[in-house]
């Protein structure tokens, strides 16, 4: 077969060529790998980080690998006037978002429950809450109004197996579905709204984790083991395809069987 005719049929199968596809907390962990799908399957991707210098530096990589454009953009997602920002420079640029991930999100330690500062209780929810909100309700009414999209977020296990050194974190996240739902109500039928419930991944995160919690977290799920970052970009992608047409204010979770 010729190499460069297949190569060119390649292309033209690409899921989501032509498309516009923005990802929060898109440099690193989950999230970078979830821009690399994208980009793969043919996506122009926009890489939306507080860190202007990883966003470039996956950019990079992924317009000289896969052939595609992409918008490195510096957002505290967080920070409401940042969302306004990350909006209106994508819509400028592109003229339109096709797909919306919400990934950013943090859980920062904390020695007890009653040693939770209020700037920390809030910095959680902001991030996680906050933030997926007010870009899911401006990306969702222009979709609405437009072509349609979809809007996927990433929750937690930790939504539903809520444990005392999260709790904030596990709010937030449950929160999530709530806006889900809600958001799937609001701007279908051109709008599908769905969650992916990850539970533990090996990520950069994971450098983090003090000695023996992966091997707890471990015990407590079917397939004993941890996540491969690799192993969400499947779900993401299923949700923000067409091969889940009749999906929307939906929670698939990710989590190896945990219980």
């Amino acid at each position: 077969m010729n190499t460069a005719a297949s190569e060119v049929s390649a292309e033209k199968v690409r899921q989501f060529d032509g498309k516009v596809a923005v990802v929060t907390g898109g440099s690193r962990g989950l999230g970078r790998e979830i821009v690399r799908s994208f980009a793969r399957e043919g996506a122009a991707v926009v890489i939306a980080s507080r860190k202007l210098d990883s966003c470039n530096s996956l950019a990079q990589e992924v317009s000289e690998s896969y052939g595609v454009e992409s918008f490195p953009f510096a957002c505290n997602v967080s920070d409401w006037a940042d969302c306004d920002a990350l909006v209106e420079a994508v819509y400028s640029r592109f003229g339109r978002i096709d797909v919306l991930v919400n990934n950013a999100g943090l859980s920062p330690r904390y020695p007890s429950l009653e040693e939770v500062s209020e700037a920390l209780f809030d910095k959680v929810i902001n991030l996680n809450l906050r933030g997926p909100f007010r870009l899911g309700a401006l990306i969702g009414t222009r979709m609405s109004k437009g072509e349609g999209g979809c809007i996927v977020n990433i929750g937690s296990i930790e939504a539903i197996r809520p444990g005392a050194a999260a709790l904030p974190y596990a709010a937030a996240k449950s929160g999530l579905h709530t806006l889900t739902e809600g958001f799937a109500q609001a701007f279908g039928p051109n709008v599908r709204v769905n969650t992916v419930q990850p539970g533990a991944f090996l990520t950069d995160i994971a450098d983090g984790w003090p000695d023996g919690m992966r091997e707890e977290m471990e015990s407590k799920v079917a397939l004993r083991r941890v996540g491969d970052p690799k192993e969400i970009v499947g779900s993401v992608l299923y949700l923000a395809s067409d091969a889940s047409s009749y999906c929307t204010g939906a929670i698939l979770r990710i989590d190896g069987g945990w219980v």
